[in-house]
């Protein structure tokens, strides 16, 4: 699947790093969103940057699309949308040399290293006197300590960081296989990248684990590739904090969320500079001011599954009888397609539909509405997870996937008009 064909466009001087302007990132799940997003940029105004293609490697496999299909379908929307101004196209999560070489290709310019298969948790349960008793399994276990212990880094913000030897030590086995694959990972990038004579820059991304990422493994983790010749490091996604998952607000301490920030984006600013990039972005309006004063606008943020998300809201409105089916397979396969995914919401948190329930009320309560929502707060629907997760189910399905296309392009102003007022909203949060 290669998506639409493109004319009229110089892809090759559109697409451009984008370097540490602060940027937002548009993932499209159905290749007919960029319209929408490109509207809702005019409608905000504002310096932030678009990424108008995105995908992950895991969204592309999901949905049986390729680099190439993201990359025409994002290009093509560009056209439709008479949009002018450069934009970035993000390769996100590669985790292979494979990946990098298909994504490169097709045209991608930013590439998100996603070492997470590599990352190991075996130490962080250990006790300091057993951590001391446990063999040395990888270079990392004895030249991170050796590097790092004892250190005392002072921040701009007023933290002080002071790392110990079992700090090291446990994040040396945790991060350690992980940063290396990162860094032959981005020389692989690059090798790719200079064969073509193209730009490249690149995002490291080690927000997928079990618990936030500490100050002191965000230091020793960029500090490691910056020495170690990661030199186009643009973005770093820690994870923050407990709580940011996929397609609601953030409902945690909006003040510790906003310190971490703040003590994030000054080891960015001393080890980079480098932007900090807020992964499962979708709907964290509440955190979008914080993350911008914080970040002195050295940020990225990156969104997926919210745009198909107002896309079901059109087939709530525009057919029905399709939204109603989409909740049915929705539910059928979220315990199973959540398994990848950071997300609380469980099938007992939100009713089935009912026999002879308005598609109002469906959507109401799957899928949230704005004249519900605080002001400066983003959607929390427990439906949202449900039917963000289960994307791929739905899209490849025989019958339910075609008929979505369908609807979709029959009722492409009214996709555009919520995707504008959707994201609007995100960007004018960020500004």
């Amino acid at each position: 699947m290669e998506g639409r064909v493109v004319e009229k466009i110089d892809a090759a001087r559109m697409v451009q790093p984008l370097g540490l302007a602060p940027s937002f990132g548009f993932g499209d799940r159905t290749g007919l969103a960029t319209p929408g997003h490109a509207a809702a940029l005019r409608a905000a105004g504002g310096e932030i940057r678009p990424v108008l293609a995105q995908q992950s490697i895991r969204e592309m496999a999901r949905t049986g699309r390729s680099p190439q299909a993201v990359m025409n379908d994002a290009l093509a929307g560009v056209a439709e949308a008479g949009y002018a101004g450069p934009i970035g196209a993000d390769a996100d999560h590669v985790k292979t040399r494979l990946d990098v070489e298909r994504t490169a290709a097709a045209g991608f310019r930013l590439f998100t290293l996603d070492p997470s298969d590599e990352l190991r948790s075996d130490g962080a349960g250990l006790d300091d006197r057993a951590l001391a008793g446990r063999p040395i399994e990888h270079p990392a276990e004895a030249d991170w300590p050796k590097r790092y212990a004892g250190t005392r880094i002072p921040l701009d913000t007023g933290t002080v960081l002071e790392v110990d030897e079992a700090t090291c030590r446990r994040a040396a086995i945790k991060y350690g296989p992980a940063v290396d694959h990162a860094l032959a990972l981005a020389s692989h990038v690059d090798g790719v990248m200079a064969q073509i004579g193209r730009p490249y820059e690149l995002e490291l991304s080690v927000d997928e684990t079990p618990g936030p990422t500490s100050l002191a493994e965000h230091y020793m983790i960029a500090d490691r590739c910056r020495e170690r010749g990661m030199g186009q490091l643009v973005s770093l996604a820690p994870r923050f904090a407990d709580g940011l998952e996929k397609a609601i607000d953030h409902p945690g301490d909006p003040a510790a969320l906003e310190r971490a920030f703040r003590d994030h984006a000054a080891i960015a600013r001393r080890l980079g500079p480098y932007k900090l990039s807020l992964h499962s972005g979708s709907d964290k309006l509440s955190a979008y001011p914080a993350l911008a004063r914080a970040t002195e606008g050295a940020f990225h943020v990156k969104t997926a599954g919210t745009s198909y998300l107002e896309a079901l809201r059109v087939a709530a409105r525009r057919a029905p009888e399709l939204f109603r089916r989409i909740v049915g397979l929705a539910r059928e396969r979220y315990e199973t397609e959540r398994a990848t995914y950071a997300v609380s919401a469980s099938l007992a948190g939100v009713e089935a539909p009912a026999a002879g329930e308005g598609a109002a009320d469906l959507e109401r309560r799957y899928l949230g509405a704005w004249d519900e929502v605080p002001a400066g707060h983003g959607m929390s629907r427990p439906g949202r997870q449900i039917l963000h997760c289960t994307f791929g189910a739905v899209i490849t399905d025989p019958t339910l996937g075609p008929a979505l296309h369908e609807t979709l392009r029959g009722n492409a102003e009214l996709y555009r008009e919520l995707l504008e007022d959707h994201f609007a909203r995100h960007l004018g949060a960020l500004q």
